[in-house]
């Protein structure tokens, strides 16, 4: 964030936070703050206390340069947050560049040449204050009756409908996501609420996509993308917090390209995307160099950790006696797999890391289908090496014969790929003493009971329905 700051010529203050902590190391980061920056003056705050607060926000007054005002040319807003009111529509908040925006103006969204009238605008304070109008240099809101959140979009331009040919500002794109997973809700009847809860998330997250999707095992839900596992895990806590949602999380994926024997490349977001293995010439999965910050005592461990993952080592920094960087080239899937946990776990908790996606390669990879009963159940399919199937796809059906009840019948788990079963584990079906009651007799009667026991057992197996729990989709998180 600092050189992305520095690429676009703000002004760089450097503080230090938490300074009552009793385990803070003052002299440490702000020699690090030092160097990183080149600037002397790092001011020592406390949020907790308020201690050094005061000082701080004089010296962002002093500091920090006053925005440029052009009140005489057209309308030119950056839209940096919104909020959904059920009367008013979309509120969307604003900093005004050029010109004035005020109530009764019509506005068009650059992104999407959407026009509105504008009904409302004014200033934060603790709550809401309508003005009658918004100046440049100014920060506030307006609402437009704006029904649709996905019409929205942050870092998207505001302009006034009378000058469509009013250049956006510079720097917005659509952000593309690379982390791909479905969620569920645990009760069918919450689904409506679940769409609700995404709707408001995508207003001040446009990052985050999803549509629509159906499962045989899960019912009605949604194929969500993210911009990363980080991106992911927030979602999934925010739904549950914010919005009080119950929901199952799907094995998560990344984008993958396939090259077909025709020609034709197509993408793929979900293992239900992968084409037949004879349609299929190539696939190529996304490359992430990833920078990893660790005190030197754990350097064997992270190596280790990376290594397992098959990751390559690029090169290695010392950024002082105690702390080191290792630079990696590793497999974007490998990353959005509890390798967060695993390096917290392998440096003490000390250990930090960043990545950005480089380039392609090509790679051996397969879908693994789970069938159960013959069945295929879509959503505990996953995508990985065709190396590592074996191992996965054992450990997955372990798992879930662990997880899934008992039933009146045998319950056949399997895995799949291209056509072959590569694993199988049967859970035993509950079975009544149909002898308790026979005593004495011929052995021929006790068969005959046995046998019509075993033709029941078959007829309940073809018309029987297996309920999976959703510990069992949970389980193949903790699967690397």
């Amino acid at each position: 964030h600092y050189f992305l700051a520095k690429e676009n010529g703000l002004k760089i203050i450097p503080v230090i936070n938490k300074i009552d902590l009793p385990g803070a190391m003052l002299d440490e980061v702000e020699e690090d703050l030092i160097n990183l920056t080149g600037i002397k003056d790092v001011s020592l705050v406390s949020a907790k206390t308020g201690g050094g607060v005061k000082e701080l926000l004089e010296r962002v007054i002093k500091e920090v340069p006053p925005p440029e005002v052009n009140y005489e040319k057209p309308l030119k807003a950056l839209i940096f947050d919104s909020h959904y009111d059920q009367y008013k529509g979309v509120i969307v908040h604003v900093r005004i560049f050029d010109g004035v925006i005020k109530k009764g103006m019509k506005i068009m969204l650059y992104s999407n040449k959407k026009v509105f009238e504008v009904i409302e605008v004014g200033v934060f304070e603790l709550n809401l204050v309508p003005k009658e109008e918004l100046k440049s240099g100014e920060v506030g809101y307006f609402a437009a009756l704006i029904r649709d959140t996905k019409d929205v979009n942050v870092g998207d331009t505001v302009i006034d409908a009378s000058y469509p040919d009013t250049k956006p500002l510079p720097g917005f794109r659509k952000m593309k996501p690379v982390v791909f997973a479905s969620i569920f809700p645990i009760i069918q009847d919450n689904y409506e609420d679940l769409r609700k809860a995404m709707d408001k998330l995508y207003l001040n997250d446009p990052s985050f996509v999803y549509e629509p999707e159906e499962s045989d095992a899960l019912g009605s839900g949604f194929r969500c993308g993210f911009l990363g596992s980080l991106h992911m895990e927030i979602i999934q806590e925010r739904l549950e917090r914010e919005y009080g949602e119950e929901i199952i999380v799907t094995y998560p994926s990344v984008k993958y390209r396939a090259i077909l024997k025709n020609g034709k490349e197509i993408e793929i977001t979900s293992p239900s995307k992968f084409p037949d293995s004879v349609k299929i010439k190539e696939v190529l999965e996304p490359m992430a160099r990833v920078k990893i910050v660790t005190p030197s005592d754990f350097i064997g461990n992270v190596m280790k950790l990376l290594e397992s993952r098959r990751g390559k080592f690029e090169d290695m920094k010392y950024i002082d006696e105690a702390r080191v960087v290792l630079i990696y080239k590793i497999p974007l899937s490998k990353l959005v797999i509890n390798f967060f946990d695993a390096l917290k776990s392998a440096t003490h908790g000390y250990g930090s890391y960043d990545y950005e996606i480089v380039f392609w390669e090509k790679s051996d990879l397969v879908k693994v289908s789970v069938l159960v009963n013959g069945k295929t159940v879509g959503a505990l399919s996953f995508i990985t090496y065709r190396d590592e199937a074996y191992r996965k796809a054992k450990e997955v059906l372990q798992k879930m014969r662990k997880l899934i009840p008992r039933q009146l019948f045998e319950v056949v788990l399997q895995a799949k790929i291209e056509g072959k079963i590569i694993a199988r584990e049967s859970i035993a079906p509950l079975r009544k003493n149909v002898l308790q009651k026979c005593y004495g007799g011929d052995v021929t009667r006790k068969r005959k009971l046995l046998e019509k026991q075993k033709e029941g057992k078959k007829r309940m197996k073809m018309v029987g329905r297996v309920e999976i729990p959703q510990e069992a989709f949970l389980s193949i998180m903790k699967i690397e």
